[in-house]
């Protein structure tokens, strides 16, 4: 559904605006209602409403007397936000969300599926680089794309 890289600027107020070939399946699928929260990379991440309502029964479901467990119950669904796209397809940030992912004015927004990711932009190039620079160096991903034919 998502998918590809689109540089965006966010205005003074924190807003994104949503790019504009996805705002018309946005629109269809969730009626531009998105939940946003934080990931532990230091990046948000976007999901349309009825995306975002199964992870959360997932998350939810799982029994919180396990610290890992309750630990990501609090980070994923402690921090979502409900944002709904206005009239010109834009999106506000709530504050904390975007001083967790330090967004101010530059960001990056990385389709994933069924969601976006949402990064500072020095911080996905400094994160993408240093990706390559691991994969070089613990090897290649043969193993895991060994069932793909690229």
């Amino acid at each position: 559904m998502f998918r590809g890289i689109t540089n965006l600027n966010l205005d003074t107020k924190g807003r994104i605006a949503m790019p504009s070939r996805y705002r018309d399946l946005l629109l269809e699928h969730c009626r531009g209602q998105l939940v946003v929260t934080v990931h532990l990379d230091q990046c948000l991440l976007i999901y349309p409403l009825p995306d975002w309502e199964i992870l959360e029964q997932q998350v939810m479901s799982r029994p919180n007397m396990n610290r890992q467990v309750r630990n990501l119950q609090r980070l994923l669904v402690g921090h979502a936000s409900d944002c709904e796209m206005d009239g010109n397809g834009r999106i506000l940030l709530p504050g904390p969300l975007r001083e967790f992912a330090n967004l101010t004015k530059r960001a990056v927004l990385v389709g994933q599926g069924n969601k976006f990711e949402l990064w500072d932009e020095d911080a996905w190039n400094s994160s993408r680089e240093a990706w390559f620079r691991q994969e070089a160096r613990e090897g290649d991903l043969s193993s895991i794309l060994e069932s793909l034919t690229l």
